[in-house]
């Protein structure tokens, strides 16, 4: 069974830092091109950045220059490290296929606020 576990999420200041952590299992994830998507209230799921099995990266225009995407295919892992953050970053964040071909996990709630 397929699962996408992501954590790391908390209340950050503007400015502030953090690293989300999705762990996966169930599936070959060293196989799979990955993905970091955010939702915020009142608005669609967005992707943030991707990276494929080889480990090269994309990031969303809004996002790029501040977070960094990685993957640990020894541990069925996957990282984002988010600096610099902004109030417009306040959102669930969740990890998936780059497709989104699994079920969605719960996400983890990322606030910038001060």
């Amino acid at each position: 069974q397929v699962q996408l576990v992501e954590s790391g999420g908390a209340l950050v200041q503007p400015g502030g830092s953090l690293r989300l952590s999705c762990a996966a299992s169930g599936y070959m994830f060293s196989d799979y091109y990955m993905g970091w998507f955010r939702q915020a209230p009142g608005k669609q799921r967005e992707l943030v950045a991707d990276i494929t099995s080889g480990g090269r990266t994309t990031y969303a225009d809004s996002v790029k220059g501040r977070f960094t995407i990685s993957r640990d295919n020894a541990k069925n892992t996957m990282y984002l490290q988010m600096n610099s953050l902004k109030r417009e970053d306040t959102a669930v964040y969740y990890c998936n296929t780059r497709r989104g071909l699994f079920h969605w996990g719960q996400g983890t709630q990322v606030t910038v606020s001060s």
